[in-house]
């Protein structure tokens, strides 16, 4: 291994895979009619490119209300978990993140849907944290627009609600006793007893402890909840302000810090012709993230230098269909056990580096024996 190539060991790399891409006038150059997005191949190709490439995990964004809405901007999108679950028994290595919200979301059913996606991709589930509540996204439910203090109470409680859940039942609670024609030991299954401020869960929960034990849990590092997340997700402009918030989210526990990073790259038009001809086509609001936008040479540059400070990048693609298979071919080939150590049967949390952890209900039993 090269000095150049041992900068980029161990990086994890994400890809956000929504749509046809980052950039609202994606669609244009898909290569797809327009309405071909909200069907499932074009899902399952985009999946299984980047599972054959090494990504460790791919992302599905989402909110409440459809995407785009801007002149040229294509808009729709079908449910991040609902598509998860899809692409779940298609894979057999790269981690599935869909964004869940926990304002228009019950708890229970969000917790619930996460453990089921982690069973049906045995152990590949992650969740992004949404936190869209804006007055527009509330009234889907018949709800109103929370307070920003109101909110982060919110999201805090919810996340413990799932982490409980997901613990409610021991990992040995399932024993399926033919002669006694018991299927599970109930003390093993627990209530969780959950209050919040604007909700109570009893629980258990209905489905066993997911395969991981703990849903890996993604959020931005605009949420200031670095302590309940397993990665934190930092979206700023520049490379020292990225690595100042990855310090501070690692000061305050989290395991993981991925850099966001959008990507435009050559290809047979240069990456600079590319952006311009997307932006004369849709209006493109500023995301707060880094952008690549040039050679896949010099995005390794990049890489290299966010290595010295986050354990993995994130990337958004302004176009899939041209930009991923820039990425496979000559971006993910150069960096140093990219997911070619990975099997079938290798959980999320191994991919990241995360332990597994033990289950609250059974190590405070082992405490007080």
């Amino acid at each position: 291994m090269t000095d150049r190539a041992a900068g980029l060991a161990g990086l994890r790399l994400a890809l956000e895979a929504d749509g046809d891409g980052a950039h609202p006038a994606a669609w244009r150059h898909s290569g797809r009619p327009p309405g071909a997005v909200l069907g499932p191949r074009a899902l399952r190709d985009v999946v299984a490119a980047a599972e054959d490439a090494g990504f460790a995990l791919v992302t599905f964004a989402d909110s409440p209300l459809p995407p785009g809405g801007g002149p040229g901007a294509a808009a729709g999108r079908l449910e991040a978990g609902t598509r998860a679950a899809y692409v779940a028994p298609l894979t057999g290595r790269i981690g599935l993140a869909p964004t869940l919200q926990v304002a228009t979301t019950e708890p229970f059913h969000l917790a619930t849907q996460l453990a089921s996606l982690d069973h049906v991709s045995h152990g590949r589930a992650g969740w992004v944290v949404g936190t869209a509540a804006g007055e527009d996204d509330l009234a889907t439910i018949g709800g109103a627009a929370p307070s920003t203090a109101a909110l982060a109470r919110e999201t805090a409680d919810v996340i413990d609600t799932a982490r409980a859940l997901w613990d409610s039942w021991e990992d040995d609670a399932v024993i399926k006793d033919v002669a006694s024609g018991r299927f599970l030991d109930s003390r093993r299954v627990h209530h969780i007893d959950f209050e919040g401020a604007s909700f109570t869960v009893k629980g258990p929960l209905i489905t066993p402890r997911p395969p991981q034990g703990q849903i890996v849990v993604l959020a931005s590092d605009g949420l200031d909840i670095d302590a309940r997340a397993d990665v934190v997700l930092v979206g700023r402009p520049g490379l020292a302000e990225v690595a100042a918030r990855a310090a501070t989210a690692r000061e305050a526990g989290a395991p993981l810090v991925l850099a966001e990073v959008d990507v435009v790259l050559d290809a047979e038009v240069p990456a600079t012709d590319r952006l311009a001809e997307l932006d004369a086509a849709a209006f493109q609001p500023e995301s707060g993230r880094l952008r690549h936008t040039g050679s896949p040479e010099s995005l390794l540059e990049l890489l290299r230098e966010l290595a010295d400070s986050v354990d993995g990048v994130r990337l958004h693609p302004a176009v899939l269909a041209v930009d991923l298979p820039v990425l496979a071919e000559r971006v993910l080939p150069r960096l140093a056990g990219a997911a070619s150590n990975r099997g079938p049967g290798t959980t999320l949390r191994d991919t990241l580096g995360l332990a597994r952890p033990a289950n609250r209900f059974a190590a405070a039993a082992a405490s007080n024996t």
